[in-house]
């Protein structure tokens, strides 16, 4: 079977109803700034692996940057295609993956990706904007990055992740009853 990449506008408007509208019960006020931002999702059944883990998903600022001329030419014109223009983000779903992933692996999944995709920050703390008025974006890396035998070693406040350990000894926000009422599960199924 050849790889594919496939544009998911269901995917997509499920993402925003989900948890970029204030109505919906998983809205996360975190990615508030992505209401009005350009998203370009593609389902794709290509292996992809980085540094021993499997990628299922990935996000990335548009337009594309570290290539060749005719390498970064072809590819603006592959995703302006896609989706009518330049997403100011484009996100990619394993859809194998997901297939087999239960709602709450799914929606963490989603929102993982959507955390990459942030506004930039002026020297003050505030949301950075363009001269025209909309969002300046940029790429935002992960919060905790360890490995699980340093903190063994040495603790979690000297490897730097007590935030993170704090998280998770206080459980999470949404339980699966919450994930349950927002069907991912029919979603999936189309990928």
């Amino acid at each position: 079977m050849l790889d594919r990449f496939v544009p998911a506008p269901e995917l997509l408007e499920w993402i925003r109803a989900t948890f970029l509208d204030e109505a919906s019960p998983l809205f996360n006020i975190e990615h508030v700034h992505l209401r009005d931002a350009a998203l370009g999702v593609l389902w794709t059944n290509c292996d992809n692996s980085k540094q021993l883990r499997a990628v299922i998903g990935q996000a990335e600022l548009m337009p594309p940057m570290a290539m060749g001329k005719w390498q970064r030419a072809r590819a603006i014109q592959q995703v302006e295609e896609w989706f009518d223009g330049m997403p100011d983000f484009l996100l990619t779903f394993s859809a194998p993956a997901a297939a087999g992933m239960d709602d709450p692996s799914f929606c963490a999944l989603v929102e993982h990706e959507l955390y990459h995709c942030a506004q930039k920050l002026d020297e003050f703390g505030m949301p950075k904007f363009k001269q025209d008025g909309t969002p300046a974006f940029v790429m935002r890396g992960h919060d905790v990055e360890e490995f699980v035998g340093v903190v063994a070693r040495y603790g979690a406040e000297a490897a730097g992740v007590s935030a993170m350990v704090n998280a998770a000894k206080a459980g999470p926000t949404i339980g699966r009853a919450s994930i349950a009422g927002v069907c991912g599960t029919c979603l999936r199924s189309v990928a």
